[in-house]
């Protein structure tokens, strides 16, 4: 009986990665294709990428996806890691509620996120001309769509710390700005780096928080990859949707190694 469950368990789960991972694995099978067509394996090519590199729409979009993936990932870091050592101040009561407040737009859907800043955006810049849609609200919005993540990954490193450490370096003459540089940042650094990578991550693969909240000269590759597919579809959308794959993959696996290697320093 459970050689049979242990058989269909695996059998399903062989089936849902199938289902997955078929469309992806077909897409850049045919960003090799040497035709331009969808269905027919014409020869192996790299021309498409090469085409991809001289498109000058898809390399400002790259800059500006970077650009923005850099930023927003760093500066969600900062403001994400000081209001998780800010909640950890706190009372019991109140630190659940903003944790509670914190969590809510990760379980939103992100139209929700989108929408709403892009009425807050368009809301400000009629009262008071500021904040036309540009590569300012563009960043705006990735910070405020990655920060919660931040808070989320550096509030567990904060809660294992050993609370008598900084309070030691406070007895022994420590300032606090110092005490927290030297004996709080280096406990909960694996939290922050996780943190930081996970906000870049997102910030690289958004589409729906980008296409609200993009002015019409800063668009990130995901936004040109959508309005690249209102005309007929080239490979070289295929290539580039490799491209935007295979980095994000990278980037989930140095997350999954950084953690492992974390939790293994622990338990030796």
């Amino acid at each position: 009986m459970k050689k049979n469950n242990s058989f269909l368990d695996r059998l399903f789960m062989a089936l849902v990665f199938v289902f997955l991972y078929a469309p992806i694995v077909l897409l850049i099978v045919f960003s090799f294709n040497n035709g331009k067509s969808r269905v027919e394996w014409k020869g192996f090519t790299l021309r498409w990428y090469e085409n991809l590199f001289n498109n000058e729409l898809i390399l400002k979009s790259l800059r500006v996806t970077l650009l923005v993936a850099v930023l927003a990932a760093a500066i969600a870091t900062i403001i994400g890691t000081a209001a998780a050592v800010g909640m950890h101040g706190m009372n019991k009561r109140l630190r659940h509620v903003f944790m509670t407040v914190n969590n809510l737009p990760m379980v939103n859907p992100e139209i929700v996120t989108g929408v709403s800043l892009m009425l807050m955006f368009v809301f400000v810049f009629r009262a008071t001309g500021l904040l036309k849609p540009s590569f300012f609200t563009l960043l705006l919005s990735h910070i405020t769509f990655c920060l919660p993540y931040v808070v989320l990954q550096v509030s567990p490193k904060l809660r294992q710390m050993n609370p008598h450490m900084y309070e030691a370096a406070l007895d022994l003459g420590c300032h606090p700005f110092k005490a927290f540089f030297k004996v709080v940042l280096p406990e909960i650094m694996p939290g922050v780096i996780t943190g930081a990578l996970m906000a870049f991550t997102l910030s690289l693969d958004d589409f729906v928080i980008s296409y609200f909240n993009s002015g019409a000269n800063a668009q990130t590759l995901s936004v040109t990859i959508y309005s690249m597919t209102k005309k007929p579809i080239t490979p070289e959308i295929n290539a580039l949707s490799t491209l935007l794959f295979g980095s994000v993959l990278l980037l989930l696996l140095l997350v999954n190694v950084y953690q492992m290697r974390d939790r293994s320093r622990k338990h030796a």
